[in-house]
Formats: C-alpha cells, sequence, structure tokens
C-alpha cells in the first residue's frame, strides 16, 4: 500500500460541458463523482469508466512538455491525486477519505478531444499512462479536497 493526497475534485453536467471543479463531492454507486455525467449507471452499460483519475505529477510532466501551465481539469478527469503511483494495471483497488473504495478498470486513454483543448495535448498524455486511469465505484462515500489517497494491490 502507498499513500497520497486528494488535491482536486471535478465533474461536468452533461457531455462536453465545462468541467466544475468543488471542494467536496458525494461518490455513489449510481452517480459517480458528484452525479458527473460519465458517472451515471445505466442499465445494461458498464461501469468501467464512471471514474477518472488524474496523478498530479503526471500532469506537471505534460505541462513541462508542451510549455504550458494548463488548469488539471482541462484533462477532464474528476480526482486529481499527488504522492502516489497510480496503478496501471485492472483490479487494485484506490481508496479516497474515509470510506470510498475505487476499483481501477484501467488506462484514461487520451482522445482526439484533448486536442481541442489544446495542440499536441492528446499526443502527451499517452506515454505511460500519463492520461491517468479510469474506475468503477465500489464502495461510496463522500469525498473532500485534502483526503487521504491510498492504493491496495490486489
Amino acid at each position: 500500500m502507498s499513500g497520497g493526497r486528494l488535491l482536486g475534485i471535478a465533474r461536468r453536467s452533461a457531455p462536453r460541458a465545462p468541467m466544475e471543479a468543488v471542494s467536496e463531492a458525494a461518490v455513489t454507486l449510481e452517480t459517480g463523482v458528484g452525479n458527473d455525467t460519465r458517472g451515471l449507471a445505466r442499465p445494461g452499460r458498464s461501469t468501467r469508466r464512471q471514474v477518472s483519475i488524474l496523478r498530479l505529477e503526471d500532469w506537471e510532466t505534460v505541462e513541462a512538455e508542451l510549455g504550458t501551465g494548463l488548469v488539471w481539469t482541462t484533462r477532464r478527469a474528476n480526482l486529481l491525486v499527488s504522492g502516489l503511483r497510480l496503478p496501471q494495471r485492472a483490479g487494485d483497488y484506490l481508496y479516497v477519505g474515509a470510506g470510498v473504495k475505487l476499483e481501477i478498470t484501467g488506462e484514461c486513454d487520451p482522445c482526439r478531444r484533448m486536442d481541442e483543448q489544446h495542440q499536441g495535448l492528446m499526443a502527451a498524455l499517452v506515454p505511460d499512462w500519463r492520461g491517468g486511469v479510469l474506475a468503477r465505484v465500489v464502495t461510496a462515500g463522500h469525498i473532500a479536497i485534502g483526503d487521504a489517497v491510498r492504493i491496495e494491490a490486489t
């Protein structure tokens, strides 16, 4: 197990809607992080992409490579964490705060939408899983910026 901190929380109300940064949020099995449109569990559809998680250290590498100071929400991720290495395989667990448990489901592959945000962003996110990871909610709860984050390998 390794530990870190939750530095950011963001959600979007609809596909392509701007990201809204918040200081705290409910995380549920039905709606993901703060009712994020990607987090909604729909009958017959996978929850593999319910929560997206970005590591600050990876984002800083991307910013340095691009020579820019983009806000982390440009990546359109739900959570920004620091102080730990995100797993690069499915099945491990990420714990946030006192009780939220997320199962890592895979890499958050950057799409061409990233280049709509900033030219070259997609390519800069590709190496070493810099785009972050995807997860599904296993245990619901409440999270807030500053919460402890830890990884449990399976």
